[in-house]
């Protein structure tokens, strides 16, 4: 796995931690925030918590595939995604305002709707 893989997967897990982790047991919260969080090694979780690096390595396997299902369920990682692409979009359009002819501000007026319309259909 290449690096960039390596953090677009650390960071997946990140975002589906942020909104899914209420939903986990308190040990895989525990091992996923150590493991992901505080960025330890298989090794340091198992010495502090007195069992195997297998054992850490399974929870947090679990804890991630659950993550999983809960987004593919749920799909709040999903919906922030198109919400945030919508958003700087947006912010785009309107920093384009600064100094806009009519035609201008006719076309961004037609692209705000058209991303007002895009983030009311997002599901929830």
């Amino acid at each position: 796995m290449t690096g960039d893989n390596v953090l677009d997967k650390t960071t997946r897990v990140n975002l589906l931690y942020d909104f899914y982790s209420p939903l986990l047991t308190e040990k895989q919260r525990t091992f996923l925030s150590c493991y992901f969080l505080d960025d330890l090694s298989l090794g340091e979780i198992a010495s502090e918590f007195t069992i195997s690096r297998q054992a850490i390595y399974e929870h947090i396997k679990r804890a991630q595939a659950s993550l999983e299902v809960y987004e593919e369920k749920l799909g709040l990682l999903a919906m922030h995604e198109q919400r945030s692409l919508c958003m700087m979009e947006l912010r785009v359009a309107v920093e384009a305002l600064d100094s806009p002819s009519k035609s201008d501000v006719a076309v961004i007026k037609q692209q705000a709707m058209k991303w007002i319309e895009r983030m009311e259909r997002i599901e929830v």
